[in-house]
């Protein structure tokens, strides 16, 4: 018995276990949620033969875990719903330069300068607006969440949340510094320490009528008239007036890691991703902007064209978000 526990042991040494990362597969660290994200990986396998396995978590734990595990890591590709952590991957050197053809059909401002990251789908941070909310017209900026009259009428998400972070970092580049910690303390003010742990459920509070008004990523809010379409809500594109700084986005993108064995695979993964199809398919099951220049949006939602956009690359949410999380610490949000 104990030759046979040897022997197991021995070959168990000798014969590492099957690892999923084979030839014709992809090893893919995701930050996104799975349902956001498979329905696409889906047809690409069926495409092309080669199968994607997902390894799911929160964007900034999956960077702390490929710059920990360096040459070493599984991980053929990395996926995140925040430009920041892409551009932070960039800047420890943790991707591979894609070639120009793949990434030149995305603008310039929704990809890394280096080709090193790709964004792939873009969100928008916009209003929802409960329309039975009395007094409310006054709004139509995100820098009026700040106004003493909002005070316990406003729903926004605590600050640690990477949409957040993004944004703020959108505005304090547009708008400056001063002004971005005014509107902070001022928004602090209104919530106290009342805040929510998901967009979701600050546009169900403002349906119910427990909030007025409350900043969220675009997509949510159809998201929720499409399972309560009676609901007394509408969204307010802020920003839009000459003087205004226009709406902020943020990108979900994709990169490849520098240290994958299936770089061919994995680019034929991201030249997918990029193509019409691919495109197609993001705005279709996540409501959210495609990148790629001329691809419809959802019908439900604003067309992309008939709104102003602040005009800070994606880049910048990774090279200046220390120092917007300074100035979120330094306001003390919640």
């Amino acid at each position: 018995m104990k030759h046979v526990i040897f022997l197991g042991l021995l070959f168990s040494i000798l014969i590492p276990p099957f690892t999923a990362n084979a030839a014709d597969e992809l090893i893919v660290y995701s930050g996104r949620s799975d349902k956001f994200i498979k329905p696409v990986i889906k047809v690409f396998t069926e495409q092309t033969g080669i199968k994607v396995i997902l390894h799911s978590a929160k964007s900034t734990a999956l960077i702390n875990k490929l710059r920990l595990e360096s040459k070493h890591t599984k991980a053929d590709l990395f996926i995140s719903n925040d430009a920041g952590n892409l551009q932070i991957g960039s800047d420890q050197n943790l991707f591979m330069a894609m070639p120009d053809k793949t990434t030149a059909i995305i603008p310039d401002n929704l990809r890394a300068a280096d080709n090193t990251w790709v964004g792939l789908s873009a969100r928008a941070r916009v209003l929802v607006v409960n329309t039975n909310a009395k007094n409310i017209d006054f709004v139509d900026s995100v820098f009026d969440l700040a106004n003493p009259k909002l005070k316990d009428r406003l729903g926004i998400t605590n600050s640690t949340n990477e949409s957040y972070i993004a944004g703020t970092t959108v505005y304090m580049l547009a708008a400056g510094r001063s002004a971005t910690k005014d509107w902070l303390t001022g928004m602090k003010s209104n919530v106290g320490s009342s805040v929510f742990n998901k967009h979701s459920k600050i546009v169900k509070a403002v349906a119910q009528g427990k909030k007025d008004v409350g900043l969220v990523n675009h997509y949510y809010i159809y998201r929720h008239l499409a399972k309560h379409p009676n609901a007394p809500i509408r969204i307010v594109l802020p920003d839009q007036k000459d003087d205004q700084i226009g709406i902020a986005w943020n990108v979900a993108g994709i990169a490849i890691s520098k240290y994958t064995t299936h770089k061919e695979n994995a680019i034929k993964l991201v030249e997918f991703l990029v193509s019409q199809t691919g495109q197609k398919l993001f705005a279709e099951t996540n409501r959210e902007y495609p990148t790629r220049p001329n691809i419809a949006s959802a019908p439900e939602v604003p067309p992309a064209s008939s709104f102003k956009v602040a005009k800070v690359p994606m880049y910048e949410l990774g090279k200046k978000r220390n120092a917007t999380i300074d100035l979120i610490e330094e306001a003390g949000m919640p």
